[in-house]
């Protein structure tokens, strides 16, 4: 089973010009969903975790099962004003302007083993931000875990310091 056959390209969305990688139909599919997990979890062999950091929102899916598999805690990171306690935020570049994410301040510990999971490597700019987070509450990246990298846009560049790992990459 290739997980690649369950990612759809969606021409022109958001906008003209760009060409989507739409993992719903992983999702849909237990197997696959399962499988993907697993080329997931074995990156990790032989890694203690003790968090795994989700970006928002498409982070979420995959990054809370990571959690299970793991037996480690789940910290949501996401846009501003949608976390109800204490947080630290860090923006990032987008193509036109900037954009900002928040975690809780107590969401990581000094000398937390930490994954940091999203489900595109892109330009890297929302990855690195959540890299600044953990290293900002004292946190050790183990890895930035991705189901896909866009390797065209050279994300890798802006995780240069960090392992990175990804199931497919186009």
């Amino acid at each position: 089973m290739k997980i690649e056959n369950y990612v759809r390209d969606i021409q022109g969305f958001p906008k003209e010009g760009i060409l989507f990688k739409d993992i719903t139909p992983l999702l849909n599919d237990p197997d696959a969903r399962k499988k993907c997990l697993s080329i997931l979890v074995e990156s990790l062999k032989g890694q203690k975790i003790d968090k795994v950091v989700g970006a928002e929102s498409r982070g979420f899916f995959f990054g809370m099962l990571l959690a299970q598999e793991l037996n480690a805690g789940f910290v949501p990171v996401r846009k501003p004003k949608k976390l109800p306690y204490d947080t630290i935020s860090a923006s990032y570049e987008l193509e036109y302007g900037t954009d900002t994410l928040e975690m809780h301040k107590d969401a990581i510990q000094k000398g937390d083993r930490v994954l940091i999971h999203d489900d595109v490597l892109a330009t890297g700019g929302t990855a690195k931000a959540v890299c600044d987070l953990v290293t900002e509450l004292g946190g050790e990246i183990v890895q930035c875990n991705f189901l896909m990298e866009l390797s065209f846009l050279n994300g890798r560049e802006k995780l240069k310091d960090n392992p990175i790992f990804a199931a497919i990459t186009y």
